[in-house]
């Protein structure tokens, strides 16, 4: 059986912190406010897995309120739902993310995205699709304040 899971993700702007997505660390200011390392683009993909297999979602498996969550690797997030849909007999397809920003450009850094997200899950890198784009400045992250990141994920159950 083929499914699919879609996540979303917002992180508002925080200049203190590293800019982390996918993975991969972007800068070290001009990150995103959140309780663990705020990886926007990891949460939404561990959002899509659990999707897929009826799991609910980041916050029931990590809520922000539990401190040892605190600064946490958002890799965790997306290696745990990757154990979750394994216990379930299933396997990931293809991964496409977006992540939707004014700032920073992205484009320099999709390579090594889809390179660390292909390895967080074991993936092929080829069936790993990372794209940025921006909302020619309109609304929250057209202003700057924020990013939003989207992944659908496909996975077959056996």
């Amino acid at each position: 059986m083929i499914r699919i899971g879609q996540g979303l993700d917002v992180h508002p702007f925080d200049e203190s912190r590293p800019l982390i997505l996918g993975g991969v660390r972007i800068s070290d200011t001009g990150g995103l406010q959140g309780h663990s390392d705020a990886d926007a683009a990891l949460h939404a993909l561990a959002d899509a897995i659990f999707g897929a297999i009826g799991a609910g979602d980041i916050g029931a498996h990590f809520p922000s309120e539990d401190a040892k969550w605190k600064g946490a690797d958002s890799t965790r997030f997306v290696t745990e739902a990757l154990e979750l849909l394994r216990e379930k007999n299933g396997t990931i397809n293809n991964v496409d993310v977006t992540i939707i920003a004014q700032k920073p450009r992205l484009a320099p850094h999709r390579a090594a995205m889809r390179i660390s997200i292909a390895s967080i899950l074991g993936l092929p890198v080829d069936q790993v699709s990372v794209k940025a784009t921006t909302t020619d400045h309109l609304g929250f992250t057209g202003r700057s304040e924020g990013i939003c990141a989207m992944a659908i994920v496909a996975v077959e159950l056996r």
